[in-house]
Order: C-alpha cells, then structure tokens, then sequence
C-alpha cells in the first residue's frame, strides 16, 4: 500500500525551495519514479520554484512545461495523474527525486515509463509496448 503524503508548512516549503539549486533558466530536474514495486524510473521533467512548490503544496505534481513555457499538471489533458509520496533533493540541490503513485502511463507515447528504449549492441530496441495509444490520450479537439 502507498502511504499518504502529508506536505510540509508554507515556512517549511519556502526553506526547502532555498536549498534547490536552479539553472539559469530556472529550473531543476525532476525524476518521478513508481512509488510502489517495482519502483521504476517512469520519466524525466522540470520544475520551476512555482511547479516544485505546488507539488509541495497539493500532492498533485506538477512540473514546467519548457515547450509551452508555462506550469503543467501531470494529467491535465491526459487524465495521467501523478499523485506525491515522496520528495527528495539530491546532496547538490541541483535534482529532485519524486516518488508518485502513477495513475495510467507516464510516458506521452502511451508507455508506463518514458525509458522505453534500451540500448543494446545493436542499437536502441523497445523494451516496451504502448499500454494506451496517444491519440487516445491527447484527442485532437
């Protein structure tokens, strides 16, 4: 069973968010990984002081789309949510490592996890089909 997520204080977040080490575009690497077994590694994103502090705050991760150049909450167009359980910062600051319980795929391509590509003496081969098709996930309007 995923344990529940209980965020920290207002006070408590804005100490948090001063030991995170930005880039130059203001953001930071986070990793969402399964929260329950077998704890895979399910996608790679960025966060902003804005993306990582409503996450802290909610429970519900978001993350800053450099794309669209705006705060992007895992799910919204997908219904692909992530819910925290955990956070953790690296010994640098420079990345964040959430736990999350993941309802549906992470990956756009309709896979569990976007690390569907394994490198092999022969090159890239899937390690992974799709569970769901894209157009399935993102319905053109």
């Amino acid at each position: 069973m995923t344990q529940t997520y209980n965020p920290p204080s207002d006070s408590c977040i804005s100490e948090i968010l001063q030991k995170v080490r930005f880039d130059a575009d203001g953001l930071v690497a986070a990793i969402a990984q399964s929260a329950t077994a077998p704890r895979e590694v399910l996608m790679l994103a960025w966060m902003d002081e804005g993306a990582l502090r409503e996450t802290l705050t909610t429970g519900r991760v978001c993350y800053y789309s450099r794309s669209r150049q705006k705060l992007w909450r895992k799910g919204e167009t997908s219904g692909q949510v992530q819910i925290l359980v955990s956070a953790m910062l690296d010994c640098d600051g420079d990345a964040v490592l959430l736990h999350v319980a993941q309802q549906g795929v992470a990956c756009h391509t309709g896979r569990r996890s976007c690390f569907y590509l394994s490198v092999t003496p022969d090159g890239l081969v899937e390690n992974a089909n799709p569970e769901i098709a894209p157009e399935k996930l993102y319905p053109k309007a």
